[in-house]
């Protein structure tokens, strides 16, 4: 199996199979190359839809000048726990974070969101962040603010006094009501449409459509996240003791 970095003619033949929409193990044995090496250049170069050969190669090229003096320190791959496959997890984490873009996230919050879920710590300072994910601390709480407004992370204090950012499923539960609530005000402005652009009319029809369809959604939305915040916070009951108690 071929070692070094990936060529440009590498690259292309990249291209040409995402194009022919062959999946990332068939372009891997083409190029003799593990499957974890096409996800993370996929990845980390606009992902299938949006991966350029020559794009990816400058990118890269440039990438490798910024590091260029910090390449003294080490060859190596960040040791993971749990003796988990660096290689597996970088790709891992660049799939993550382009489906959590694909969502609506900007590229830096979809970052960090997944930074977060990704920890055993279940929780990360900013300063962990900025050093994970090679950026500034300006950055980390641009971004912080955002996934806040979004009620998708909350802030904790560790013993230290240390602000921590946190993500959890009672946060998960918090953001699908939120969600709801936003489905609710379109549901409300659609209706208010109506009347305003005369029952019956084309338009009047088309909104109260709109507001039928959200209204379902956002039902059945809160009432699943009701049924999951009850039964996966549910803690398993302790079998009563049958063993017979002497007279």
């Amino acid at each position: 199996m071929p070692g070094g970095r990936l060529t440009q003619k590498d690259r292309q033949q990249i291209a040409l199979g995402l194009a022919d929409g062959l999946a990332y193990a068939e372009i891997a044995r083409g190029l003799d190359r593990p499957t974890s090496t096409v996800t993370r250049e996929v990845m980390r170069n606009g992902g299938p839809t949006g991966y350029r050969a020559d794009l990816a190669h400058r990118a890269t090229e440039q990438r490798a000048h910024r590091r260029k003096p910090a390449a003294s320190r080490t060859s190596e791959p960040a040791l993971q726990p749990h003796g988990r496959d660096p290689e597996a997890v970088a790709a891992y984490e660049e799939q993550f974070t382009t489906v959590m873009m694909r969502s609506g996230l900007p590229k830096m919050m979809a970052r960090v969101m997944v930074a977060l879920l990704m920890t055993d710590a279940g929780s990360l300072t900013a300063a962990e962040l900025a050093q994970r994910l090679q950026v500034s601390p300006a950055t980390i709480s641009k971004s912080i603010t955002f996934l806040e407004s979004q009620t998708l992370v909350r802030r904790e204090r560790d013993e230290r006094r240390r602000e921590r950012y946190a993500v959890d499923g009672d946060l998960w539960y918090q953001s699908m009501i939120a969600s709801v609530q936003s489905l609710v005000q379109q549901v409300e402005i659609a209706r208010e449409g109506v009347g305003v652009l005369g029952s019956g009319t084309p338009a009047a029809v088309r909104l109260e459509n709109v507001a039928r369809f959200l209204d379902f959604v956002a039902e059945s939305l809160a009432r699943a996240a009701e049924q999951a915040r009850e039964v996966l916070n549910t803690k398993a009951e302790t079998p009563p003791d049958t063993t017979d108690t002497p007279g």
